[in-house]
Formats: structure tokens, C-alpha cells, sequence
């Protein structure tokens, strides 16, 4: 697991020289802490320079000229081959170059059959493979890697970079591309010390934000910096007297169809397949072990680990003080039951001090609050392991959330003449509830209220943050007038139209496979742990896993009003029979005390102060109305607030002098 940058230019005036290439590396540092390198190649130099932590390795000459600078920056977080598994990395006459974020889990099958076609690897490392594999398969390589990835490969015959990210984006890849230059890295700010580059704030992605709680690829906050997307390559190659083309295609795509097939046999494969993924990612020369939440995901998950082990594996949770936040207890159970060696931390979370790493880490406006534990559990991880397993994705797989409850129930009452009238009756959203977020009354009127909308937008409706309603109320005249024209469901839509011939359970559960879960979640994890120079491996997002379960009925998985249904089916016996009956808890914070209490200040300070009005984005009067309405107990604002807050807060460090 590390972090990875560089660049390829054609012109002298779009060069990247080695200087900045260190800064972009050193940016990283936090991914990668074990060790630092590069290689660097200048417009018309007549050999490959290499500049390394490791000073033992030997330099590449070539008796040409080149029409093509390259610099490739790594830092390394050291997992598998602590002794030779350095990047960038070769092939035998230095022709191509790796650099690579994350793990290539069936690498040593991969390595069998490279030798049998006759190369010769020279270390035990997963990065070596990539390199031979693309000599083999050119760009159709990344169809056979099973992992989690982010990968630059420099072809220097054909002067050609290829970037690739995995599947279910667990790690992240940003670029930018100019004429005569591309720039990319595994964070934002590993491309900002290059000069020229487009970093005017994107005022689509705020847009988009402000509904999300993320930024949704290919977006960025800036508007000439992308996000390769998901299971995506991209391909950049010099031509004659400076030319140059750019394409940016998918690799893998999720299935959209349902298997016939029979259960049983289903139920064995996923079996096979789950468990198959968890004994990969097992493989590590660094101390391991697991997240642990008490929740079935990551018990399932801790489960299967101890089921393969010789020996009691180490799993982690954090506590909280407020009860409706603390699920260590169902932790302590599962691992007395499987008989773990279990730590558990209690914290109480510290918005005021964690919130400036917050900011400076994640590069760009990001809401889900649940950052705030996931930071937390990743940095008292770290003080006993380096790399720890995750329960991620199962509830998209298999219908976990309560809101797929919800769109099987609205899909049936379409059915039903005039009931979509029936639920928008304005009396159900006069009758009092309590303000809470999670009170069923207000759920209901939340639900009802969105059943004239169509399917995506009614969706949107139930779990956004700002409603299309509420940002036009929001929003200033100037923003208003600078926003280009664009639906912000266009990014959903497109997934769910992928799904058309599914159930509408399915639909939205394989739509947030392919949009929350990379932007949101994934990101989430990479980077509170990466911060900590911590690696985190998702089982249920191992490709096989994923195309099983997107295939599979959801009446298999969503029945009685209980999901994971056929996880139980095939794993039961694992976990206490109550692990599987608990209702699903969510990994939160208690937001709406905070800016009543603790956080009240400093939101009061920040949103209504003179830097954030003068920004010129937002109606002034009603970002009041929300703090006020909040305080004082009238409405739960709670997520609207900390959106706000986070965006402006990103505005004082990143870019302090903006204003529309």
C-alpha cells in the first residue's frame, strides 16, 4: 500500500522538473512512510535518471534521445517483500515502469504463469507482475488483476502512460490533462506544486456536494483536476512533433442481468467465494488483523479469519460514551464467541480537534461524518498492525440498508391508484414529530413526501442532504447565475438506467454499489486510514464476490423485511444467532449535540462570519435560519450544518480567497 505520482510532458514549458516531482512525492508521505523514490526523465535526455531512497539500485542508460519527459514518484508503505519490492519497478531492459497503489491478491498465481511464458522475475512482489502481465497483455492486463488498485505504467517504446483504478474504486487516482502535459497522483494535493494548473473551484461539484455529502467522480472540487472512475483506464500517448492523444475507457463493468440458477449451488459458491477472498487477503508480512463492530459484516469478516488462522487474530473497535453510538458490546461478544485476541477503544470524539486533519486529508469538501470514528479506529489500529480487514460493501450486495425497505414498499404502492395522492396529503406533514432524524414519524413523512417524485429523484429525496427545494433556497443570485445548467441526479441516473431490467430493490442497491460506495465509503476508509499509514482490505468488494451477488435474486436477500438473508443462509453457523437478528446500527457521531454544544461556537463563528458571506455563495439569511433552527431545537439540521461547515472550512485552508 502507497502513494503514487508523476507526470509525462512534450513541451519545456510544460515540464515537471525533478524538484517538483519530490514535493508531489513528499505530499504522500503519510501513505507511504517505509521509503521514497522516483525516476525522472527530461525532454531530450539521452538517459533514465533514477533518484531513490534506496541508493543501491542501479541506473537504466539508453543511447537515444526522447521527445517525452516522465516523472514517476512512489512512497511506500511496506506490506509484501519487505526486501525487494521497491517502486517504480522494470521490466529486464527498463522499457517499462510501474508504480502502483495497493494489492494485487492472486499475484503468485499470476507469477506461475508469467514464468511459464518464459519471463524472469526478480523480487516476491505483487508489482513485478503488473509489469510482466502488460508485456503479455498490453492494456487488457487489469481484467486479470484481483485487488485493490491504483496503477501508472510508462511504456517508454511506445511512449505511452497507461493509469488504471480497480473495479469498486478502494483506491483513489486523480489526474489532469493539458495540452503537452498530464499530471496525476493518489491524492489531490499530490498534483498541486505542478504550475499551471486549472485549480478554480468547480462550482457543479459544490452543487453536487451539497446533495452527496461527496463530490462524485469524474469530478473534483477543481475544475481541471478529474477522478478516473471506477473499474476505468486511461491512456495518454506522445505522437509525432508533440502531438498527443488522451482516452479514458471502462475495463470492467458490473453484470445487469440475473442468473438462473440454483440456490443451493449458489449458496456453496458464495461460500467458497467469500471465504476464498478473505484467505487472500490474509497474505501479509506485517502484522494483520480486523475491524470489528459487533455489526454481521465485520463479524462475518473476523469469523472467516479465525476460521483460517492457527492462531487467535487481533480485532479492533471503538466504543463511544453516548449508548445509541456504542456498539462495542456486540464486539466483545462476537469475539469471545470466535475467540479473538480483541482490543477495544473507548474515545470520546473530538470534533474541534480532529476536524483540521479532517480537512487537510481529504483534499476536498467531504460530509459523512462518520469519518470522524473511521479516523479514530484507523489511528488506534495502526499502533498494533499495518494492514486490517473490513466488512465494506455487504450491505450493497445484499440489502442491508433500511432505505432498500423503503423502495421495495414504494414500488408496491405505485401499484395502487391514487395512493401516491393519498401519501402527499400536506396533513401528514402538519402533525408534530420529534425532530430527530431517526424518529419514525418524521421517517414517514420524509417517505411520503417524495412518493409523487419519480424513482431516482424520490431516492435522492430520502437520503440527501439538500434537497433540490432547499439548495435553491440556499444558493445566491451570483451562484446561481455561474451554475452551469446540470442535474446533479444525472450521476445516479446513469447507474440506475444500467439496471433497468432488475427488481427496483436491486436497482438502487447495484446503483449504490456503483456511486456511494466509491465515492462515499471507500473514500471514507482510504483516507482516514492511509493517513495513518494504515491498509485496509474489503473482502465482499473482491470482483468474484461482486459479480455472485450482483447476480443473484434479491428475494434472496431481501425477505420478511430483513436483509442478508442468504449470507445467513450460507454462513450462519459462524456467529451468534443474535449477531444475525440486530437491527442495523450505523457508524456515527453524535452530530446533532455537538452543534448544540460543543461545535455551536465555532459553527456560529464560521458559517456566519464575514469570510463565508463575503464567498458570495450562499443567502446569508437562511444559513442563519438553519443554525438558529438548529440551536434551538426547532428542526434537526444536523447533516445540513456539517456539510456547510466542512465546505467552508475547506474554503479557509485550501482556498482562502475565493468569492463568486
Amino acid at each position: 500500500m502507497c502513494g503514487i505520482t508523476g507526470a509525462v510532458w512534450t513541451s519545456s514549458d510544460r515540464a515537471v522538473d525533478q524538484r517538483t516531482l519530490e514535493r508531489m512525492t513528499d505530499s504522500l508521505t503519510h501513505r507511504g512512510p517505509d521509503d521514497r523514490a522516483m525516476y525522472f526523465q527530461s525532454l531530450g535526455q539521452g538517459s533514465d535518471d533514477r533518484s531513490n531512497g534506496n541508493q543501491d539500485q542501479d541506473r537504466t542508460r539508453s543511447s537515444h534521445t526522447t521527445n517525452v519527459g516522465v516523472g514517476l514518484g512512489f512512497r511506500r508503505l511496506s506490506i509484501i517483500d519487505l526486501a525487494t519490492g521497491m517502486q517504480p519497478i522494470s521490466n529486464e531492459d527498463g522499457t517499462i515502469r510501474v508504480i502502483f497503489n495497493g494489492e494485487i491478491y492472486n499475484y503468485r498465481e499470476l507469477r506461475q504463469r508469467l514464468e511459464g511464458n518464459g519471463h524472469r522475475l526478480r523480487t516476491q512482489g505483487d508489482a513485478e507482475t503488473i509489469v510482466h502481465l502488460y508485456e503479455d497483455e498490453g492494456p487488457a492486463c487489469f481484467k486479470y488483476l484481483r485487488g485493490m488498485f491504483a496503477i501508472a505504467i510508462w511504456d517508454g517504446r511506445l511512449k505511452k502512460l497507461i493509469l488504471a483504478r480497480d473495479r469498486l474504486g478502494q483506491k483513489p487516482l486523480f489526474y489532469s490533462r493539458q495540452p503537452k502535459r498530464l499530471v496525476f497522483g493518489s491524492e489531490l494535493k499530490a498534483l498541486l506544486p505542478v504550475s499551471g494548473l486549472d485549480t478554480q473551484v468547480n462550482l457543479s461539484a459544490i452543487d453536487s456536494y451539497l446533495l452527496y455529502q461527496y463530490i462524485p467522480h469524474p469530478d473534483t472540487i477543481y475544475r481541471g483536476i478529474a477522478s478516473l472512475p471506477p473499474g476505468h483506464l486511461a491512456i495518454w500517448q506522445a505522437g509525432h512533433e508533440s502531438a498527443e492523444s488522451f482516452e479514458v475507457q471502462s475495463y470492467w463493468s458490473c453484470p445487469t442481468q440475473e442468473k438462473r440458477q440454483d440456490k443451493a449451488v449458489a449458496v456453496t459458491q458464495l461460500q467458497e467465494t467469500l471465504e476464498q477472498a478473505v484467505v487472500l487477503r490474509m497474505q501479509s508480512e506485517v502484522p494483520l488483523g480486523t475491524f470489528l463492530s459487533g455489526g454481521v459484516d465485520s463479524s462475518l469478516i473476523a469469523a472467516l479469519m479465525q476460521k483460517n488462522s492457527s492462531q487467535p487474530i487481533q480485532t479492533f473497535s471503538i466504543g463511544f460514551r453516548e449508548s445509541e453510538y456504542d456498539e462495542s458490546k456486540y464486539a466483545q461478544q462476537v469475539a469471545r464467541h470466535l475467540g479473538t485476541q480483541h482490543e477495544a477503544f473507548v474515545v470520546q470524539p473530538e470534533a474541534l480537534t480532529v476536524l483540521p486533519d479532517l480537512i487537510y486529508h481529504y483534499d476536498q469538501p467531504f460530509a459523512d461524518s462518520s469519518a470522524i470514528p473511521t479516523w479514530y479506529l484507523s489511528q488506534m489500529t495502526k499502533r498494533q498492525v499495518t494492514v486490517a480487514l473490513s466488512g465494506d460493501g455487504s450491505d450493497e450486495l445484499f440489502s442491508g440498508y433500511d432505505r432498500y425497505k423503503a423502495a421495495r414498499f414504494a414500488a408496491n404502492l405505485d401499484r395502487i391508484p391514487g395512493m401516491q395522492s393519498f401519501l402527499a396529503w400536506p396533513m401528514w406533514q402538519r402533525i408534530p414529530s420529534d425532530m430527530s432524524q431517526r424518529n419514525a414519524l418524521r421517517r414517514w413523512k420524509r417517505f411520503s413526501q417524495a412518493m409523487t417524485l419519480a424513482p431516482v429523484a424520490r431516492y435522492m429525496q430520502w437520503i440527501g442532504i439538500f434537497h433540490d427545494d432547499q439548495r435553491a433556497a440556499l444558493y445566491s443570485e451570483p451562484f446561481l447565475e455561474h451554475l452551469p445548467q446540470r442535474d446533479p441526479l444525472d450521476f445516479v441516473s446513469q447507474y440506475y438506467r444500467m439496471f433497468a431490467k432488475r427488481d427496483p430493490v436491486t436497482r438502487f442497491a447495484l446503483t449504490d454499489l456503483l456511486s456511494y460506495l466509491p465515492c462515499d465509503l471507500n473514500t471514507k476508509v482510504d483516507i482516514a486510514s492511509m493517513s495513518h499509514g494504515l491498509e485496509v482490505r474489503q473482502p465482499f468488494l473482491d470482483h468474484h464476490v461482486v459479480e455472485l451477488a450482483a447476480q443473484m435474486p434479491n428475494a434472496w436477500k431481501l425477505r420478511w423485511n430483513r436483509g442478508k438473508r442468504i449470507l445467513q443462509e450460507a454462513f450462519g453457523h459462524l456467529l451468534p444467532p443474535e449477531i444475525w437478528a440486530r437491527k442495523k446500527q450505523g457508524f456515527g457521531v453524535p452530530l446533532d449535540h455537538w452543534f448544540r454544544g460543543p461545535l455551536r461556537e465555532l459553527t456560529e463563528q464560521t458559517l456566519l462570519g464575514s469570510a463565508a458571506a463575503g464567498r458570495g455563495l450562499f443567502e446569508q439569511a437562511e444559513v442563519t435560519r438553519l443554525v438558529k433552527d438548529h440551536v434551538s431545537g426547532k428542526f434537526d439540521n444536523a447533516y445540513r450544518l456539517w456539510s456547510l461547515l466542512v465546505l467552508e472550512l475547506w474554503f479557509q485552508r485550501w482556498q482562502p480567497d475565493f468569492a463568486i
